[in-house]
């Protein structure tokens, strides 16, 4: 169970270790130590057991964690079991490749739904999803209980798209917009920012 005291940056590492451990899945590899997971992800072992402990005891000692077994554990912890639909607004050329790379998606966890102020690209379809007007939002996101929002607009527009989502009961958003966007204490916020990124990547380059 997920409590308080766990720090956002081992919530973050848990969707590392689930992608190289389905790998090893799809590779027959069965187990696997924490010390084999360290060496491949350049972590320190002690640092994924401790991460690991927050949530249970799922290794044997000399013997490892089971691949499978922990593969399912931390799709319950991060919630990956459940059907989690997702609403997009922005249908711009980044919107467009979020909505394409939905195929790579799990199908509890994918976009269901896409929107655009712009009335030249309604009824459009994106990877086979439509684009709807602002306007039917609210109601869609209602009727699909989607409760994860991605923003792909023009950061001017970003608030407003923003308070539409929380009006609408969207718990989590994505905020791809290179701007700081205000929601409730109780909504999630994840701020992508591809340009901050790389300014920041630069700082490590020789001089």
């Amino acid at each position: 169970m997920k409590t308080p005291k766990i720090s956002e940056a081992v919530v973050r590492r848990l969707p590392i270790y689930l992608r190289f451990l389905t790998g090893l899945s799809k590779k027959n590899v069965h187990t696997v130590s924490s010390q084999d997971l360290g060496h491949k992800l350049d972590l320190n072992p002690a640092q994924i057991r401790k991460d690991l402990a927050y949530f249970g005891e799922f290794g044997k000692k000399g013997i490892g964690y089971d691949v499978d077994y922990l593969i399912e554990k931390i799709r319950q912890i991060l919630k990956l079991d459940k059907h989690l639909p997702i609403a997009l607004v922005g249908v711009g050329n980044l919107g467009r490749a979020l909505c394409n790379y939905n195929t790579y998606l799990q199908d509890n966890m994918k976009i269901v739904a896409v929107f655009d102020a712009n009335h030249l690209k309604f009824q459009e379809k994106v990877n086979n999803l439509k684009v709807q007007p602002m306007s039917e939002l609210f109601e869609t996101i209602r009727r699909l209980n989607v409760r994860i929002g991605i923003i792909t607009v023009p950061a001017s527009e970003a608030q407003s798209v923003a308070d539409q989502f929380v009006e609408a009961g969207i718990e989590a958003i994505l905020n791809f917009a290179p701007v700081i966007i205000k929601v409730p204490p109780s909504v999630r916020v994840h701020h992508a920012d591809l340009t901050a990124e790389l300014q920041s990547l630069a700082y490590y380059l020789d001089k």
